[in-house]
């Protein structure tokens, strides 16, 4: 019933410098501030796709997921009930600013908070790059994917596939990195999970239409001192080449080209390795996302 990633709702005390960095460096659009001055991005026709709240804390405050109408969300929400998870009516002032007719939310037995949206506004023909661009892949497959740091992968299959309905694209163990990742459209992934003894939003994926986008950005991080985390290169499971840098934030955003798409039936496989080539950690100590808790749940 989940059809794609729709939206991402962050808070930062970093907040102001999203409105260079969002259009100068990922080459967003800057769209209307939220009422209490978040700063909004576009990356399509929808009328914003990554919000960013003011707060005196880092956080992710809301993972947005696009249903088809109220009654898609009503069988989620059911099938949530069966897990013991309740989820909640949003109230009309906040659907407002998601810029939809609706939503339901709930919390995962990590603690981040999820919404179920239908109706979202677009306005067609209106995305203006912050920086010239090609564009970015949406449409179906939605804004991208996140990747979600947490203490237990079982447990977390047992949610996210076993209740949500998300399917398995495949298994990446290096010895090191133990993830899973997932579709819920042609994208090869929209959301992936990695066991960490911490609860985190690792990174956000962002895919343009053009390898030389991937390159201009990466100039433009180099240019400005933007961190690069990992380095270009080619991932083993879904074929983007990308490379990772640092948000004002404090998660990493992917940034790449020519990921491949998933057809159902899909078999899914096991890697022993993340990349194809590069994505080398740069040799500075690399943070390990925006972190909502540690070990001791701090």
């Amino acid at each position: 019933m989940i059809r794609s990633l729709a939206y991402l709702g962050v808070a930062t005390p970093a907040h102001d410098e999203w409105t260079t960095f969002g259009p100068e460096v990922l080459g967003l659009q800057t769209a209307e501030p939220g009422p209490d001055g978040a700063v909004r991005l576009k990356m399509d026709e929808a009328v914003w796709r990554l919000s960013v709240h003011p707060g005196e804390k880092k956080d992710l405050a809301y993972i947005g997921w696009s249903v088809a109408d109220r009654a898609d969300a009503d069988e989620v929400a059911r099938a949530l009930a069966g897990a013991g998870v309740e989820a909640r009516e949003g109230d009309a002032e906040t659907a407002k600013e998601r810029a939809a007719e609706g939503f339901l939310w709930f919390t995962d037995p990590f603690g981040f908070r999820h919404e179920l949206s239908w109706g979202r506004s677009v306005v067609p023909a209106s995305f203006r790059p912050g920086r010239p661009l090609t564009g970015f892949k949406t449409g179906e497959q939605g804004m991208g994917h996140v990747v979600l740091l947490v203490p237990s992968l079982e447990k977390a299959d047992a949610f996210f596939a076993g209740v949500l309905g998300f399917r398995l694209s495949d298994h990446i163990f290096d010895g090191q990195i133990n993830a899973r990742f997932y579709h819920i459209n042609g994208r090869h992934h929209s959301l992936a999970v990695a066991e960490a003894p911490i609860t985190a939003l690792q990174h956000m994926m962002l895919e343009v239409t053009s390898m030389d986008d991937v390159g201009q950005c990466l100039d433009e991080c180099q240019r400005r001192g933007v961190a690069i985390t990992r380095q270009l290169g080619r991932h083993s499971n879904d074929r983007m080449t990308s490379f990772y840098m640092l948000s004002p934030a404090d998660f990493h955003i992917e940034y790449g080209y020519g990921g491949i798409a998933v057809e159902d039936p899909w078999v899914p496989k096991t890697y022993d390795r993340i990349s194809i080539w590069g994505h080398q950690h740069t040799e500075d100590p690399v943070p390990p996302g925006l972190v909502i808790r540690g070990p001791e749940g701090e």
